[in-house]
């Protein structure tokens, strides 16, 4: 089973790196970062950067696809080579899926059309601009099509496919592996729980928040 995690300028770490940490242990999985071309692509804030071991050309016929999040995603909205990608690796794989506002990049690409999908919660909105209902959910399936919320969601995203592909037993193996097991010290995870005035200024503060 290949898995092909795409990298671009300025994504956000734990967008690509979070689904990778579950992923990774599914049974016979062999998972690739991808970008336009082979190498070191940084992330939002330039201080971590991941190899992408393949191109896009390298990889096109992946069985899932996992597209990350990040500032970067503003530059990766127009057509082109990601997109045209992205097209043709759907047609066959088994699910294509985003994390944050990776559901941008695949509404851009015309993937979400009439769909409902979920995003970072401060894009959340835009998906509709591209034909897609956005839902403040933490992931969204709609058939082969997964979308994940912001961020730390992505490994949520990542568990659910893990129990598709090879069984319950195997995904909650793989959290227990990791240990995923949230005991936040704050209820401030979603703009419906978390402070009014720190909602207020974290949309203030958005360019910040993501990176």
């Amino acid at each position: 089973m290949d898995i092909a995690i795409v990298l671009y300028p300025r994504f956000t770490a734990l967008d690509a790196v979070g689904p990778y940490e579950v992923l990774r242990n599914l049974p016979g999985a062999t998972v690739t970062f991808v970008a336009e071309s082979p190498g070191e692509i940084r992330n939002d804030v330039g201080s971590l950067g991941l190899r992408a071991d393949a191109s896009l050309q390298d990889l096109t016929a992946p069985d899932i696809v996992v597209v990350p999040g990040g500032p970067g995603q503003a530059d990766q909205m127009v057509p082109g080579l990601l997109h045209e990608w992205l097209r043709s690796a759907h047609e066959t794989s088994t699910y294509t899926t985003s994390v944050c506002t990776g559901s941008l990049i695949l509404a851009a690409a015309g993937l979400l059309d009439g769909l409902t999908a979920t995003s970072h919660w401060l894009y959340l909105d835009k998906l509709a601009e591209f034909g897609a209902t956005p839902s403040p959910e933490r992931v969204v399936e709609q058939g082969r099509i997964v979308t994940a919320a912001g961020v730390s969601s992505g490994i949520d995203m990542a568990l659910r496919l893990a129990a598709h592909v090879a069984g319950d037993d195997m995904a909650q193996a793989i959290q227990l592996g990791i240990e995923y097991d949230p005991q936040p010290p704050f209820d401030a995870g979603s703009p419906n729980t978390a402070p009014a005035d720190i909602v207020e200024f974290m949309r203030g503060n958005a360019r910040a928040i993501m990176g």
